[in-house]
């Protein structure tokens, strides 16, 4: 082999390590040829379908990034949160909020960013109060739940034409009217809408979920497991369990809140139901569908269960999302029965037992006639 052929195999394995790890699925060349496959027929998807199948498919990436937040705090380090909507609903007002104030391209791009510090802020604010409070296992569930719900309450009753901040009407239940991203400088830009955003949307989500990848096999990963897996170890390591938390918290409020940003901006709309107890619990479904311990289980899970969801409501109108929550309902207490684990989990056990018991019985050898006699 040539000095380019082994520096090339040497930049590829020093790749490979940063992605590959025990805290992941796919740990291997098919695997990443099939998810390159799945990246490029993603990409030639909106030329093969119509407009609306396009917007409703941007729609999905923009929940995928809440399904991600989940999974991260909860699959890697046992935090189960039903407030990743809370952060995902408070990043889509303030992103409305900026970008109604100063409506030009810079406005907006300054409202994306100022958007995703607020909601991360809010994340690690209320992350500090629990961890270094105290607050563990199913109490972080319910205090999360309480959070988004009084943000629910608080934010329907916003109505009246005092509750405005600028230019921006935060309109109560009615909702607040939210601009589309765009990019460029002072009044010159160009509207991330349609394709333009489901591109995006689809770089973003790639992106994220590759990063993500290399975190959770990283030292700070691995620490991550071991919390999830023993706290009380852990922390006789000589490791700062609260501080790990903590983190961990921030940076799917982080995942949360740029969700809450393409969402908001994808609908040009958002109203107080994204922190509804419905809402909430729709990324808990995603997640253990998919897999607690699958970044990418959770992905597929979100886009798979949200364009059933789509699918009935615009066949059958309101009678079909009501069907369409009771398939969810029963999808998931099929999974928490069949396969605690989530899908793609369960799936790869299956697989790599499969594998096993090839390779014993390939390398089994017959009886010799001697042995038999």
């Amino acid at each position: 082999m040539s000095d380019n052929g082994l520096a090339e195999t040497a930049s590829l394995d020093r790749i490979r390590g940063w992605l590959e790890g025990p805290n992941t699925y796919g740990n291997s060349l098919p695997f990443w040829g099939a998810f390159v496959v799945g990246v490029v027929a993603l990409a030639a998807y909106p030329q093969l379908v119509g407009v609306y199948t396009t917007i409703q498919s941007a729609r999905y990436f923009a929940l995928a990034f809440l399904a991600l937040s989940l999974c991260f705090i909860w699959g890697y380090a046992g935090i189960l949160s039903f407030g990743q909507v809370a952060f995902f609903g408070v990043a889509a007002y303030a992103f409305g909020i900026i970008g109604l104030n100063f409506s030009s391209a810079t406005g907006i791009m300054a409202g994306l960013v100022g958007a995703v510090v607020v909601g991360t802020a809010a994340a690690a604010i209320v992350g500090y109060f629990m961890f270094y409070g105290g607050v563990r296992d199913t109490y972080v569930t319910i205090m999360t739940l309480v959070i988004a719900l009084v943000l629910n309450t608080f934010m329907a009753q916003t109505a009246g034409s005092e509750w405005a901040i600028g230019a921006a009407q935060l309109g109560g239940f009615n909702g607040m009217d939210i601009p589309s991203l765009t990019l460029g400088v002072g009044q010159t830009g160009f509207e991330l809408e349609r394709a333009a955003l489901y591109y995006t949307l689809l770089g973003a989500l790639v992106v994220t979920y590759l990063g993500l990848r290399v975190l959770v096999n990283s030292r700070f990963g691995l620490t991550m497991v071991a919390i999830r897996e023993d706290e009380a170890r852990t922390e006789t390591f000589g490791y700062n369990v609260p501080f790990v938390k903590l983190v961990v918290f921030t940076v799917g409020g982080a995942l949360a809140a740029v969700g809450g940003v393409f969402y908001g901006s994808w609908g040009n709309y958002i109203d107080p139901t994204v922190f509804g107890i419905a809402f909430a619990a729709l990324p808990v479904v995603w997640v253990s569908v998919g897999g607690r311990e699958s970044l990418l289980g959770a992905i597929g899970a979100t886009v798979l269960i949200e364009r059933m969801r789509t699918e009935l409501s615009s066949g059958i109108g309101p009678i079909g999302s009501e069907w369409a929550l009771v398939i969810v309902g029963g999808l998931l207490l099929g999974v928490i029965l069949f396969m605690p684990a989530g899908v793609v989990p369960t799936v790869a056990d299956k697989i790599e037992t499969f594998r096993a018991r090839r390779s014993e019985k390939g390398q089994s050898t017959p009886p010799t006639e001697e042995a038999v006699e």
